[in-house]
């Protein structure tokens, strides 16, 4: 059928049974914005800034596995966008983003809001199109949904001219795709997986290390099966946080700057890592020469590019998790003794022992662990869990019991204040039945607060739980251990009363000093089921221990000063 570039883009969308977009209307993207308006296949949630529209549709596909779609203008739209992409490229999150563009008659001229999309979005997409002629766009966007959903996933941008969605051609879109360039290994190699089952059966305290690729191939049933088969432990990355659940006995704890002591000591100790879709980003590492320097590697991915990248692997293995993993159960079964792990078991529950994860108690002030302990307390597994970045994150990574993946969402290789919000907002759109919480700090509240009204418009409650300690905690952290303590714009002694602004907005807003409070608070904020906030007042110079410095090695860790006295 003869139809519009416009109209190509909405039936691509349909015939990718997408149900939900996120975006911000303009001038170079109004033709498929009327398109919009006359179909009722699909909803689209006018986000407050399109920063924020790339971060609900990271949230969302992080949540529900899809691929999450963002709709955007040319230029200062485009821009603003930006964040979102690379930081779903760093966390490989599938996304299609779509972008409006001058006319192409103007492309080059500095036309008004022009701006180079695509020669900027090279750098954060796991791919990015131009699209020229309106009979290219069917293609285009089979292709853009197959590359954002396979192999490692990522985002994936097309940038369409004015002109070009105003044209009329043929609309056929295609079934399938096969693309010459692109042919993800999905099948591990046999030959490497049995020598790594041979190394596994040799070595005497191997270690899983697990990842946010576990995740993202659905893969998390296979690897608690394989440790628990094998007896094996298992440290999770700040990204795989909730692949074994926090109840298995087998699992030690989160590794990396502010991970556990025993997860820290463990990789250094152990002879056999086995690294399962890990990149083995610095924050994991440490000092890369010292990094678990007695042991052999296996590392399994889906991505080529990652292995040996950073850390050499003696028994590199490309493919998807899933299967992988499926070829070790059925390799490891009758010859892999589990016993055989019990004395390296029995010698981490020491380490733990030695120095918990804890922190100490204060009858006057309340913790910002203590607050995100309460929430599991409360919640557990009933509640979806968002966070910005900053200490607040890394206290959530800590402390939260987390018992299954995709319960976790926050911002881990960018790093990207403002994340928290709308990605909470995107989780709620994609899994309505569950709480959304936003743990959040009152530095990166602000970032993206304006998302206030979205939820409120499109009744998608996230309860946002503000640690306050009137700083940007995390530099003022690096600022006292490492600058003097020279506080050098990290002081935020006036911040808005967050009470007052979310009901302006039509929320609700709660301003917490005691633990007696928090809890009313935040069964209230339940019961209402309208977006809140619940700004609790914490202890300001709590700092996330243990803390592995920037460079150091992952065995020198500092730890906090009450690591082995009657703490919680």
């Amino acid at each position: 059928m003869q139809i519009s570039g416009a109209q190509m883009v909405i039936e691509a969308l349909i015939a990718e049974e997408v149900e939900v977009i996120f975006g911000y209307p303009g001038g170079a993207i109004m033709n498929v914005y009327d398109e919009i308006y006359k179909q009722n296949k699909f909803q689209h949630i006018l986000s407050r800034h399109e920063q924020a529209a790339v971060h609900s549709a990271e949230g969302y596909a992080k949540k529900s596995g899809k691929v999450g779609v963002s709709l955007i203008t040319s230029g200062p739209g485009f821009t603003n966008a930006v964040t979102g992409l690379a930081d779903a490229y760093m966390d490989s999150i599938p996304m299609v983003v779509i972008s409006g563009q001058v006319p192409m008659s103007l492309i080059g001229t500095d036309a008004f809001q022009e701006i180079d999309a695509v020669g900027i979005s090279r750098s954060c997409t796991k791919h990015n199109y131009l699209v020229t002629d309106a009979a290219d766009l069917p293609r285009v966007m089979k292709e853009a949904f197959y590359i954002a959903s396979t192999g490692r996933p990522g985002p994936v941008h097309i940038d369409i001219p004015k002109d070009v969605t105003a044209q009329i051609a043929e609309f056929n879109y295609p079934k399938n795709i096969s693309l010459d360039t692109y042919k993800p290994t999905t099948k591990g190699n046999v030959r490497q997986i049995k020598k790594a089952i041979d190394a596994i059966e040799k070595a005497s305290r191997p270690l899983l290390y697990l990842g946010g690729g576990i995740i993202n191939a659905n893969a998390t049933e296979q690897v608690r099966e394989f440790a628990s088969m094998c007896g094996i432990p298992a440290v999770e990355t700040f990204m795989g946080r909730g692949v074994m659940g926090d109840s298995n006995p087998l699992r030690i704890g989160m590794l990396g700057m502010h991970g556990n002591y025993a997860s820290n000591m463990a990789i250094s100790e152990c002879d056999l890592v086995i690294g399962i879709g890990v990149r083995f980003d610095d924050r994991v590492t440490g000092k890369l020469s010292e990094f678990a320097k007695n042991a052999d590697i296996i590392h399994v991915d889906i991505d080529p590019a990652s292995i040996s990248k950073l850390v050499n692997a003696h028994y590199p293995i490309v493919g998807d998790v899933k299967n992988v993993v499926t070829e070790f159960i059925a390799l490891a079964k009758n010859k892999i003794k589990s016993e055989k792990y019990v004395p390296w078991l029995d010698s981490i529950a020491k380490l733990d022992k030695l120095h918990p994860l804890s922190y100490k108690e204060d009858s006057d002030r309340i913790k910002p662990q203590w607050v995100v302990e309460r929430i599991g307390e409360l919640l557990g597994d009933d509640a979806n869990i968002s966070t910005d970045v900053g200490q607040h994150q890394m206290w959530t990574a800590q402390f939260y019991p987390f018992s299954r993946p995709r319960q976790f969402m926050s911002s881990g290789g960018l790093g990207t204040m403002g994340y928290g919000f709308p990605a909470a907002i995107g989780v709620k759109r994609a899994d309505p039945s569950r709480t959304s919480i936003n743990i959040t700090g009152d530095g990166s509240i602000l970032m993206n607060i304006q998302e206030l009204m979205t939820s409120v418009i499109y009744k998608l409650p996230v309860i946002n739980v503000i640690l306050n300690n009137n700083y940007l905690g995390m530099v003022r952290q690096w600022q006292t251990l490492f600058y003097d303590d020279r506080k050098s714009e990290t002081v935020l002694e006036e911040q808005p009363d967050f009470k007052m602004v979310s009901e302006g907005f039509g929320g609700i807003g709660y301003r917490v000093t005691t633990k007696e409070e928090f809890d009313a608070a935040l069964k209230d904020a339940i019961e209402k089921d309208v977006v809140a906030m619940i700004e609790v007042i914490v202890d300001r110079d709590e700092n996330v221990m243990p803390m592995v410095p920037a460079g150091g090695s992952l065995f020198n860790m500092m730890l906090p000063s009450n690591s082995t006295e009657g703490s919680k």
